[in-house]
């Protein structure tokens, strides 16, 4: 059988390029969640140290890890991902 050469749409590659730039970024939440989580909170609860009334492992890893993650998704979404038209038609890249 002959090879089909198709022309792919590049709306597909730049999804691809989009989506695997999300798991970077959940992957990043997962690194950050668990290194402070496991490693501030690897201790016995007498040792714990409190910023604002919350375990320093909980404060590092789920508040300010929350405010990091959305600081991060603004920017992604208004520097690097593009609006992308879903008409059938024949669309050129500009």
């Amino acid at each position: 059988m002959p090879k089909r050469e198709e022309k792919t749409d590049w709306r597909f590659n730049l999804g691809r390029k989009e989506a695997l730039i999300g798991c970077a970024l959940a992957v990043f939440n997962i690194i950050w969640w668990y290194g402070f989580a496991y490693t501030l909170g690897s201790k016995p609860p007498e040792e714990y140290t409190y910023i604002l009334g919350f375990p320093a492992w909980f404060f590092f890893s789920c508040v300010v890890g929350f405010v990091v993650m959305v600081v991060l998704v603004i920017l992604v979404v208004k520097l690097v991902l593009v609006e992308v038209p879903f008409d059938d038609e024949e669309v050129e890249r500009e």
